[in-house]
């Protein structure tokens, strides 16, 4: 998804420049434009479509675009952005006069082509053929909700931490779907998400019935304490990022894992701390330590308080720490932050893991 991002601002760039050194600047009249031969138009075409797609991604909030509008416009662009493109290349003749040419064009298209089949096709038609029940839906603090769910067989696996894409109470052939990190246990056979009321979607999932039918694409990701094994874990969380870092306390708790887990919490308000009775009855189980970072503190709180800050780690990080993989996952200051402190304190930065939810 990063490097999704980044290759967007790369390709922008290219196009600008293409179309800074291609363009007649003395011809450029209304009338001339108006009367342009189609390679041009569609060459505009997708010029403006590549920067409607990244100025809407980039100011999304800004523009009050919600998600699942912003998915729409998104796959629209996209779109338009990719025939645009073919189009005016092959009204060019110049970039299809070869052989070689056309072959490196035609397999680029087909190519594009195939992915759009794959993801819009083939993969919903796989998951309509495995369907999930929601069982339960459970309110907790912090305006968070417990989405419990069966997969269709007990064989589906996932690493404690990954995430998936997931059509709830609609088609899997629907543009928009949400990703959510798995927050149950591995290992066990329901699997349970924790969703925070963040959007149009997530401020409804308290209306969801028990029976409703999902969809499920994934595991996805790397983040994972199976991924990265270490001698023991560092965990940092802000708010809902809590939902991969607690799936791999209760992961470990059930694996009777020995190693010590130390989580760094930070919230607004107490009352606000999601699963935090829950992490209290995981201490019986495991070596584990648990930091809570309140921005707003009740009066008689005696923890830590304001940002996450790397005053906050050192007065709580073990001896041995520099040995630990750090896994982190919340807002994206909180984020840049904590990543920024530890490797400031020594951590190496190949033991530093982030799962960023901001994308866009």
């Amino acid at each position: 998804m990063q490097f999704h991002r980044q290759i967007g601002y790369v390709g922008l760039a290219f196009v600008l420049v293409h179309f800074a050194i291609s363009a007649q600047w003395d011809a450029l009249t209304l009338s001339n434009a108006l009367h342009a031969p189609l390679l041009v138009w569609f060459g505009m075409a997708a010029l403006l479509a590549l920067v409607v797609l990244i100025a809407t991604s980039v100011w999304r909030q800004s523009l009050r675009l919600s998600y699942e509008a912003w998915h729409v416009a998104h796959a629209a662009l996209a779109l338009v952005l990719v025939v645009g493109a073919l189009l005016h290349i092959l009204f060019v003749d110049e970039y299809v006069s070869s052989l070689w040419k056309q072959i490196l064009w035609g397999l680029m298209s087909a190519a594009f082509v195939g992915l759009l089949v794959w993801v819009r096709l083939l993969k919903p038609r796989r998951a309509l053929a495995r369907p999930w029940r929601l069982e339960r839906v459970v309110a907790e603090r912090g305006d968070t909700t417990s989405l419990v769910l069966k997969p269709p067989a007990t064989d589906f696996r996932f690493d404690p931490g990954q995430f998936a894409w997931f059509a709830i109470g609609r088609s899997p052939f629907s543009i928009t779907q949400h990703p959510f990190s798995f927050a149950s246990s591995a290992e066990r056979d329901e699997v349970e998400l924790a969703v925070k009321a963040l959007g149009d979607f997530t401020s409804r999932v308290t209306e969801l019935e028990p029976g409703t039918t999902v969809y499920v694409d994934g595991p996805h990701g790397v983040f994972s304490i199976d991924q990265d094994e270490g001698p023991g874990f560092g965990l940092i969380a802000g708010g809902v990022g809590i939902a991969g870092l607690i799936s791999m306390l209760r992961t470990m708790a059930d694996r009777r894992d020995v190693r010590p887990a130390l989580l760094f919490y930070a919230n607004r308000e107490w009352d606000g701390v999601a699963f935090r009775e829950e992490l209290e009855r995981l201490k019986d189980g495991l070596d584990l330590t648990v930091v809570h970072v309140l921005e707003r503190p009740p009066e008689d709180w005696a923890g830590e308080t304001g940002y996450l800050t790397a005053d906050v780690l050192a007065r709580h990080l073990p001896p041995g720490y520099h040995r630990f993989q750090f896994f982190i996952c919340g807002p994206d200051p909180m984020m840049d932050a904590a990543e920024a402190a530890l490797i400031g304190l020594g951590v190496p930065s190949e033991r530093v893991h982030t799962e960023r939810f901001d994308m866009v």
